[in-house]
């Protein structure tokens, strides 16, 4: 019986000592779950918050530092290798401020701001039947028909619901062009 005891204790001891290995494997490979928001919704604030942006690009700019390749931390942060080594000269050559984003960078728009003003004026008080359409409500192929006869500015399709969005109209396909009050 003493034996018995013996077995089962050391059978006992070794149970755990094998769970706690397999814990301590798993624990590895275990992925942890985010609640709280999505990852879209992460990348989000990063992206709004100026010193999370600089601050994340100091951490990549320190990562190559470490001796991490640019290719391989563009892969795993989905950024192009080639933005990472921009951030590296820059930092380089201007420290901290070089991570910073610049002014007057990319493509200005055609409109003006009293421009896309008319244009949500127009959406929000007139018909589109009134300048040749056969329709009651208006879409995102009429605004842009319209855009390209008023200002002679030819916009992707894609591009006109980003402009909507800027102007604070959105498109839902049964209810049409609605209006978001706290915009613009």
């Amino acid at each position: 019986m003493e034996s018995y005891i013996v077995y089962l204790i050391y059978n006992y001891t070794f149970i755990l000592y094998v769970c706690r290995i397999n814990k301590i494997f798993f624990m590895g490979n275990t992925v942890l779950k985010i609640h709280r928001a999505s990852a879209s919704e992460i990348k989000k604030l990063l992206a709004e918050n100026e010193s999370y942006k600089v601050g994340a690009r100091l951490h990549l700019v320190y990562l190559v530092a470490m001796g991490h390749s640019s290719r391989k931390l563009s892969e795993i942060h989905n950024i192009s290798f080639k933005q990472i080594i921009n951030w590296v000269h820059r930092f380089e050559n201007e420290g901290i401020e070089g991570l910073r984003d610049r002014k007057g960078r990319g493509r200005h728009s055609a409109l003006s701001e009293e421009d896309f003003l008319k244009i949500k004026s127009l959406i929000t008080r007139e018909k589109p039947s009134k300048y040749g359409f056969e329709s009651e409500k208006w879409t995102g192929p009429m605004v842009k028909q319209w855009i390209q006869k008023e200002y002679g500015v030819a916009y992707q399709k894609a591009q006109i619901y980003n402009i909507l969005a800027k102007i604070g109209v959105s498109f839902e396909k049964k209810l049409g062009m609605t209006i978001n009050r706290t915009s613009v």
